[in-house]
């Protein structure tokens, strides 16, 4: 099938088609928000499907959450267009804003009342059934019902988020847009919380659009990651595939005694960037392709080697790597 998108009011009436086309829960086109002349997001487009988990990554002042805030309707956007379900953002707003809902863990809710107080509100607005029900099921989820008659104000940084979290979801949304959930979490709740999305997404297809600078976060739980750099996109691509743009990886020898008088004249005929810890071992930064060739070869200096190491490339080195190559 092919389609040309029709404009009527800045929107794409063949977007309609698009959606039936590939089940995008999110479509974004051409986003601008601009602060006289600073674009803080600049000509930003992408789709979140159905089921799928998108990440943002990129330096602060990015433009991460502000695209969020955009999609939540917080800050007008200066241009683009934004679909919900097939629906545009402006003309469909409430219908939109009643099958979404947002995590962060710097909002805050009001503080001089109860968790079961502020929930509460929230599940009014979102018409929720059964909502003193559908609350204690979500507090007890997230491990936190002692805090239900608490005011909000006496609770830690992590208890606020995952409050902030239960409020995320009762609504049964069916897309989340996440801002840094887990930053306010110890390592054990933080992992239980991405089990629970984990969970989640298996379980009724919930999509989401996730940023974090964790990058074991992005890489544990995203299907495909965007890198944003000075508002816009500068890569794009699932986490295995954006790791493997960086061919180089560290490989680490541990020998059965002192191997460097040996070894290292090996190395430096091979033309490679190495260093010894002691004698017995060497770290040596290489091409992955490159490993099996240089293990046979030291293999035959004479030296026996008793322990095997490969790091290869993660998602932080990615982040690193186009960081810096824009500064």
């Amino acid at each position: 099938m092919h389609w040309q998108p029709r404009t009527s009011g800045g929107t794409f009436h063949g977007w309609d088609i698009m959606l039936r086309m590939t089940e995008n829960v999110l479509e974004v086109r051409n986003l601008l928000k601009s602060y006289g002349a600073f674009r803080a997001v600049d000509d930003v487009s992408f789709s979140v499907p159905k089921g799928r988990v998108v990440g943002f990554l990129g330096p602060n002042g990015a433009g991460k959450t502000t695209t969020i805030h955009i999609l939540l309707g917080i800050t007008e956007r200066s241009g683009g267009d934004i679909r919900y379900f097939g629906d545009d953002f402006t003309t469909h707003r409430l219908e939109c804003l009643q099958r979404i809902n947002a995590a962060s863990a710097f909002n805050t809710l009001l503080g001089r009342i109860t968790v079961l107080e502020n929930l509460l509100v929230f599940a009014d607005l979102y018409e929720v059934p059964n909502a003193r029900q559908k609350i204690a099921e979500l507090l007890e989820r997230f491990e936190i019902s002692h805090t239900s008659s608490s005011q909000y104000w006496n609770l830690s940084a992590g208890q606020r988020t995952r409050i902030n979290l239960v409020k995320s979801l009762l609504n049964d949304p069916e897309i989340l847009l996440m801002d840094e959930p887990t930053a306010s979490l110890d390592p054990d709740i933080a992992d239980k919380t991405l089990s629970i999305i984990e969970e989640m997404k298996r379980e009724r297809g919930l999509s989401i659009l996730f940023t974090s600078h964790n990058m074991s976060e992005i890489t544990r739980i995203c299907d495909e990651v965007i890198f944003l750099d000075r508002g816009r996109i500068v890569a794009q691509d699932t986490p295995r595939n954006l790791v493997k743009r960086i061919t180089a990886a560290t490989l680490r020898v541990a020998f059965d005694s002192d191997a460097k008088e040996s070894v290292e004249p090996y190395l430096r005929g091979q033309g490679q960037e190495f260093k010894f810890a002691g004698t017995d071992s060497v770290e040596i930064l290489t091409e992955e392709a490159r490993i099996p060739e240089l293990l046979f070869g030291m293999s035959h200096t004479g030296k026996r080697i008793i322990d095997i190491e490969i790091v290869k490339p993660t998602l932080e080195d990615v982040f690193l790597q186009i960081a810096r190559t824009r500064i």
